[in-house]
């Protein structure tokens, strides 16, 4: 579904490049999780897909399509991004989720995107508080109806940056959950950032680790060892097994 290769970047004709070379291959309704240490070009590489900036030179396709190529309309109505960084005005929970659905009903929502947002609120727990100005909420609520607003789209991908900062346990594990469905029910394609390793394992199928503006190392859960993440991050850790699942202990800086 997401096809990205020898991808490279620089911020002026001059400058050094950002992104050298990256090469990324993500299927339809898989979940691919993006690691990498601050400065690692991860930002950059978003930023690239949602056509925010303009690569030197390489591809990048989602569904069989040039997303390059595409007017930025039409690749918006096929992406939709969550930042860590959100406003929303001054408009309500509901109306804010809804505003997901812009690039589908043109000028008047109807009957049927209505009923969209009505039935992701109740799934992300967030019909209690639906005629609340969203601008009032906790950063983690905010986070929440952000999610609620891209699932709305029904886009063919999702990009996340942290889905699950500001969170507590319980709203991490439903940021999770609603993701998995998403992949999983809904077949999009979900491509996350996240810093925390064992929330990584939790919720992806094929993880990339960039290192120096390129990704290192490359696949599922199998590439996440000790030595790849003593090489990207720069810490010592342990993998050990608990009732068949891969967990990552220790965290010492080397």
């Amino acid at each position: 579904m997401l096809s990205i290769k020898d991808l490279r970047f620089g911020y002026s004709g001059r400058s050094p490049e950002v992104l050298l070379g990256v090469d990324l291959e993500l299927g339809r309704g898989e979940i691919g999780i993006l690691l990498g240490r601050n400065g690692s070009g991860k930002t950059t590489l978003f930023r690239n897909i949602l056509g925010i900036n303009a690569p030197r030179s390489g591809s990048i396709e989602l569904g069989g399509e040039d997303l390059l190529a595409l007017p930025a309309r039409e690749r918006a109505s096929r992406i939709a991004y969550v930042p860590q960084h959100i406003h929303f005005g001054q408009l309500s929970v509901f109306d804010s989720v809804l505003m997901g659905r812009v690039s589908r009903f043109g000028l008047r929502a109807g009957r049927g995107d209505l009923e969209v947002v009505e039935r992701i609120l109740a799934e992300m727990e967030l019909s209690d508080i639906a005629h609340r100005n969203a601008e009032t909420l906790s950063g983690g609520e905010k986070q929440k109806v952000a999610i609620a607003r891209a699932l709305a789209q029904e886009p063919l991908m999702l990009i996340f940056d942290e889905p699950t900062g500001n969170l507590d346990m319980a709203n991490e594990l439903l940021i999770i959950d609603e993701a998995r469905k998403a992949a999983r029910e809904r077949g999009m394609t979900i491509l996350a950032s996240l810093h925390v390793l064992n929330h990584a394992l939790d919720l992806g199928d094929r993880f990339f680790l960039m290192k120096d503006g390129a990704v290192k190392y490359s696949g599922t859960s199998d590439v996440m060892t000790a030595g790849a993440i003593r090489d990207v991050f720069g810490i010592d850790v342990k993998i050990v097994d608990v009732d068949g699942k891969k967990v990552i202990t220790g965290g010492k800086r080397i």
